[in-house]
């Protein structure tokens, strides 16, 4: 016998520690019980977190790769245990997110025979990550495991799968690691183009009325200060995908807001008066763009992307600018004049105070009815001086909670963009808490989605992770009822929920809880839930049909913008 020699789970083990991995999301099963015994001897190098389901796995370590700037790493079983990964795969590449996940698979002498807790996990997956591919060899764990890390995480990110059967698991070999610089058929980072920096450039300095559009793609890519940089030197307002949201700070005298369908009034308006719009990292989503036959039809588009794929997708470019963000606003605000644009940026100003009006004031800052959404993210943010980090679910919880929390920091951010899954929320606190422990992580989650994912309550248990669950409960599925009030004639078809007692749930859990309806008790029970040592639980029972203004309806010009009932803008 080599004593060399070790095994394919050993070294898989072994390979994500030489990748920098000290925190896996998984679940155990028969297909991939080897690994799972293997990783009992390096519980010193390796935190295993046992989540509830799989797919709240995915969904954890998107949270946490989010947060921490690494990719997340889920470890699942082969069949089912795989399958329910999909979701959060899925999410994880709309949303740029670097994941490895990696799945077990019955030995590869029973490949394609329908064998126990069998599925094409490659043949699932591969329309939804970046790369997928099955190991069938031991000594082929070393490699797969180094290309999926490196194809992760450079250029444009986004999950990877590796399906390891279960001989491969088992087998025995001598043992290298090397990690991945280079891979021939993939070029992670389109050459930089100094003409299109020029042009680039030349168009920026002649404009008269600039708006930057800030996508996730500058977080990703850290080129948090070259945005600024370039901002101010050529003094231009700047907005932000729901994504990009926290790359700015929320007091920076250049943010103007949030873009899209539940975005501020001023940069949705402002888009389609702009001459020149400078898209930075962001994909011109439909929820930001609407009817793209009337959208910012009379600026020159500039789009900084690391994606050719993104180039002219949606939106026609004037001039295209490729490359990481980090590098090409860089260069681009070396050629920059400083300017002065103060009166095109104090135009903003009359539209935030039509929203203000019409909108916040009364979210915000009521003083009569029912609690309402807003003021409880707003008192919730101040409560955590806004350095908190927000984590939501989906619906109007999520629009909620990205215009009413502040920002001080970057990466502050987490939620589901693209794909909008409920029951991303709870787990997706949980991997952010563990990426980032020293801040308070705040999630706001409304009743249908907290029930969807509501078993990682036993996670929290188990590992006495500290987040703070804010439930914005009003008893419906509440972005599907707006649209049904608005659109379907107030036909609400299964949107109503009859709710458990959530506080008490929480104490089956041994988590801290607290449950408000009135106003006058919000501050306090808000006080309570920051100073409680642990997770805690407060289920507010907020107006019952809360509507989430302004609102641009789908497939609507960008300028066509709900403020009310009969108000429009």
């Amino acid at each position: 016998m080599n004593n060399n020699k070790i095994s394919g789970s050993e070294a898989l083990i072994r390979s994500l520690i030489n990748e920098g991995t000290n925190t896996i999301f998984g679940y155990p099963g028969g297909a991939i019980m080897p690994v799972f015994d293997a990783l009992y001897d390096y519980k010193d190098k390796i935190n295993h977190i046992l989540v509830r389901h799989e797919q709240a796995a995915t969904h954890a370590a998107q949270g946490y790769a989010r947060v921490s700037n690494k990719p997340g790493v889920v470890l699942v079983t082969s069949g089912p245990g795989a399958t329910n990964t999909i979701t959060g795969i899925a999410d994880a590449m709309i949303d740029s997110t670097p994941l490895v996940v990696l799945t077990g698979q019955v030995s590869s002498g029973l490949l394609g025979s329908d064998a126990f807790q069998e599925a094409d996990v490659v043949g699932i997956t591969k329309p939804i990550c970046k790369w997928a591919y099955q190991v069938r060899r031991a000594e082929d764990i070393p490699w797969a495991v180094a290309r999926a890390f490196y194809i992760a995480d450079n250029g444009r990110k986004g999950p990877v799968v590796i399906d390891i059967t279960k001989d491969a698991q088992q087998g025995m070999f001598e043992y290298s690691y090397q990690k991945m610089n280079f891979i021939r058929s993939y070029q992670p980072v389109p050459d930089l183009v100094q003409e299109d920096i020029q042009k680039a450039a030349d168009l920026i300095n002649s404009a008269k009325k600039p708006l930057a559009l800030v996508g996730q793609g500058v977080i990703l890519s850290g080129a948090e200060e070259e945005l600024k940089a370039m901002l101010k030197k050529a003094d231009i307002p700047a907005a932000s995908t729901m994504l990009g949201l926290s790359a700015l700070p929320s007091d920076d005298p250049l943010n103007v807001g949030m873009l899209g369908m539940h975005g501020n009034v001023a940069p949705n308006m402002k888009t389609n008066e702009c001459d020149v719009l400078i898209a930075i990292g962001m994909r011109f989503d439909d929820r930001v763009t609407g009817d793209l036959e009337t959208y910012a039809k009379q600026a020159k588009v500039i789009h900084f992307d690391i994606d050719p794929a993104e180039i002219d997708k949606n939106v026609k470019t004037t001039v295209k600018v490729l490359g990481d963000a980090k590098t090409t606003l860089a260069e681009v605000t070396k050629l920059l004049n400083e300017n002065n644009h103060s009166d095109w940026r104090n135009s903003f100003k009359e539209f935030d105070k039509e929203e203000y009006e019409a909108v916040i004031k009364d979210e915000v800052f009521p003083d009569v009815g029912g609690l309402k959404m807003g003021e409880v993210v707003r008192k919730v943010s101040e409560a955590t001086n806004h350095d908190g980090i927000l984590v939501t679910d989906v619906g109007q919880n999520q629009m909620m909670g990205v215009r009413y929390f502040k920002y001080n920091q970057t990466r502050s951010v987490v939620t589901s963009g693209g794909l909008g899954t409920m029951g991303f929320g709870l787990p997706a606190a949980i991997g952010a808490k563990i990426a980032n422990p020293n801040r308070t992580v705040c999630l706001f989650v409304g009743d249908g989605g907290f029930q969807m994912t509501m078993q990682e309550l036993g996670t929290i248990m188990q590992y006495g992770i500290d987040v703070k669950i804010i439930i914005l409960n009003n008893h419906f599925l509440g972005m599907v009822r707006q649209w049904q009030e608005l659109f379907f004639d107030e036909r609400y078809s299964e949107t109503i929920m009859k709710n458990p007692d959530f506080p008490a749930i929480a104490k089956a859990y041994n988590i801290g809880s607290g449950s408000i309806d009135k106003r006058e008790d919000l501050d306090d029970a808000i006080a309570e839930m920051i100073n409680h040592k642990g997770t805690y639980l407060l289920d507010v029972q907020v107006e019952l049909k809360g509507m989430v203004y302004p609102m641009v309806p789908a497939g609507t010009c960008v300028t066509n913008i709900l403020l009310g009932e009969h108000k429009k803008v």
